[in-house]
C-alpha cells in the first residue's frame, strides 16, 4: 500500500461517511447536498486510486463524474424545486471544503504526473468538479442574484 492509496482510502472514508449519513437521515434539502457532495469526494477519491493503482482508465471514470455530476444536481434542484421552496438547503462551508480538498488533490497528482496531456486532464477534471460543484450548490440555495427565473 503505497500514500496515494492511504489518502484515496481517507478521502473515501472520511466524505463516504458523511455523505452516507447525509443521504440517510434528514429532511430533503440535507440529502440534496449529500448527493452533490457525493461527486466532490468520489471523484479525487477515483484520481487518488489512479494514482495509487498506476490505472488511467479511471482517470476518464473521475472525468465522466466530474461532468455529470453536478449535471445530476441540478437535475435534482430543479426537479425537487417546489418541495424545497420553504427550506432552502445552504451549505457553502462544505462546498468550499470539498472544492478545497478537490484542488488539493488535483494540484498533487499534477506535480507527480509532470507535464503533458495527463496534466491536462487532471486540471480539466479539477475545473470541472470544482465550478460545477459551486454552481450546483448555488442553484440548490435558490440561484443566482439577479438572474430571472422562467
Amino acid at each position: 500500500m503505497n500514500g496515494w492509496l492511504v489518502a484515496a482510502a481517507v478521502v473515501l472514508g472520511g466524505g463516504g461517511a458523511a455523505a452516507l449519513w447525509g443521504v440517510a437521515t434528514g429532511p430533503l434539502p440535507r440529502r440534496l447536498v449529500a448527493q452533490n457532495l457525493t461527486t466532490s469526494v468520489v471523484c479525487p477519491g477515483l484520481l487518488l486510486l489512479s494514482q495509487g493503482y498506476q490505472r488511467t482508465s479511471y482517470v476518464d471514470l473521475a472525468l465522466l463524474m466530474a461532468l455529470l455530476g453536478p449535471v445530476g444536481t441540478l437535475v435534482f434542484a430543479r426537479t425537487l424545486a417546489g418541495d424545497l421552496a420553504g427550506e432552502r438547503p445552504h451549505a457553502w462551508t462544505l462546498t468550499w471544503a470539498a472544492a478545497g480538498a478537490g484542488a488539493v488533490v488535483v494540484i498533487a497528482l499534477c506535480v507527480a504526473t509532470g507535464p503533458g496531456r495527463a496534466m491536462v486532464k487532471l486540471l480539466v477534471i479539477g475545473a470541472l468538479l470544482i465550478g460545477g460543484n459551486v454552481i450546483a450548490s448555488r442553484a440548490m440555495s435558490g440561484g443566482f442574484q439577479g438572474v430571472r427565473r422562467g
